[in-house]
């Protein structure tokens, strides 16, 4: 499943959506590893196994043509750095609790490629 955007603009605002979902997603399973209530992690899985597939094939398109979110509003890529700091920070967190994973998160490489026409 790919992300189908009419514009840079809406690739960008799509992406953070994604990103702030997923991370939403696994925030709530690793909340529910740390309460010891793993049942509860396990209502998530589905919609994060999908959500992480989506985000990686687009962080692989991104990183394979960056002009698909060059020509985005610096503010909208601003949005999408800020988002996927939050979302590198949710799994730094869940690396160094140990927290159980499910499955492979690929590492983001939104905000450097943002980074670079937002600075």
């Amino acid at each position: 499943m790919a992300i189908a955007a009419v514009d840079a603009d809406d690739r960008v605002n799509q992406l953070v959506l994604l990103t702030e979902r997923l991370t939403d997603l696994i925030a709530k399973e690793a909340l529910a590893f740390e309460n010891r209530r793993p049942h509860e992690a396990a209502r998530y899985v589905e919609e994060t196994a999908k959500l992480a597939n989506v985000y990686r094939h687009e962080s692989m398109r991104v990183r394979a043509n960056v002009a698909l979110i060059e020509a985005a509003r610096p503010e909208l890529r601003q949005r999408l750095k800020r988002a996927t700091e939050a979302f590198d920070a949710v799994l730094a967190r869940q690396a160094t609790e140990r927290l159980p994973v499910s499955r492979t998160y690929m590492p983001t490489l939104f905000v450097n490629i943002v980074g670079r026409k937002a600075a």
